[in-house]
């Protein structure tokens, strides 16, 4: 009796079946993002809850998640997501995990359509929803196409959320909350915010392993801080919180000092250089 060995295929054959399988697979992707489209065909224009629906451009797409430097550690809300198409970016592109609230269910239908066509359910969901009704506060990134007076209205939410929170707009600002950062091109125009962190009050500064102390009286107005310094109330000359980084520029005296440092709720190290000499300080905040 003969036994009968199985020798594996030249590499040639399993080649062209390895293309074959995945020219197939790709044909069937094409006809699964074909059929969803015959299902609902969205146009420009169309009436929404609060908005018209107008598609964003691949290239702002892009462009507003590298403002908001998407990564895979990232968890993305799209308010307002339409067809899905900056949920599924996010996590095709930038390898993140992402939410779309849609209000509109046929819109929704269509972007859970195209993430199930692309693969992607295991990091992309659409809800159908109200945007003002969902609760998007452990977002690390929020993705915003919407109009001046709806991003005003979620703004008291926005700015309660973690600091360090990116928040990117197409084409709308937040009012008197300026943008950190701006990207105007053909292709439209792209605002960035960082959540900031909570500083306004009365700080203690003490060097780590010295004696020296100073006291700080903050103000704060969104990302802009303004006051005083030591028992002279020296003004503050520039002072800005970007997320959990704050910095201060003051005065004592003749001594040009510089802070830098991170915010965790009431305490802050940092980084403090008085003329040319820097050394570490904690700062914590007096309890009103």
């Amino acid at each position: 009796m003969f036994s009968r060995h199985r020798f594996p295929a030249p590499i040639w054959i399993r080649l062209f079946l390895f293309a074959a399988l995945l020219a197939c697979g790709l044909q069937a992707h094409g006809q699964q993002r074909a059929d969803c489209e015959k299902q609902y065909q969205p146009s420009t224009g169309q009436p929404g809850k609060d908005v018209v629906w107008v598609p964003t451009s691949d290239g702002l797409v892009k462009r507003m998640l590298e403002m908001a430097k998407v990564s895979s550690n990232d968890l993305v809300y799209d308010l307002g997501a339409g067809d899905g198409k900056i949920a599924i970016a996010a996590a095709r592109q930038f390898g993140a995990r992402s939410v779309g609230v849609e209000y509109n269910p046929d819109m929704a239908n269509l972007a859970q359509c195209f993430v199930r066509a692309d693969g992607l359910t295991d990091k992309v969901k659409v809800i159908q929803g109200d945007i003002f009704e969902t609760d998007f506060s452990n977002a690390t990134v929020i993705t915003l196409y919407l109009l001046p007076e709806l991003n005003l209205k979620l703004r008291p939410t926005i700015l309660e959320m973690k600091p360090g929170t990116r928040v990117v707009s197409h084409s709308f600002l937040m009012g008197d909350w300026q943008p950190d950062e701006s990207s105007i091109s053909e292709d439209g125009a792209a605002y960035l915010w960082l959540v900031p962190a909570k500083v306004a009050g009365k700080w203690n500064f003490k060097q780590q392993g010295g004696k020296d102390t100073f006291a700080v009286q903050l103000g704060q107005e969104f990302q802009k801080l303004r006051g005083t310094v030591g028992a002279q109330s020296e003004e503050i000359s520039q002072g800005e919180i970007k997320g959990t980084q704050i910095s201060l520029t003051f005065s004592e005296g003749d001594v040009h000092t510089v802070m830098k440092g991170t915010v965790a709720g009431n305490r802050i190290e940092a980084k403090v250089t008085r003329n040319n000499s820097t050394a570490t300080y904690i700062g914590m905040r007096q309890s009103s």
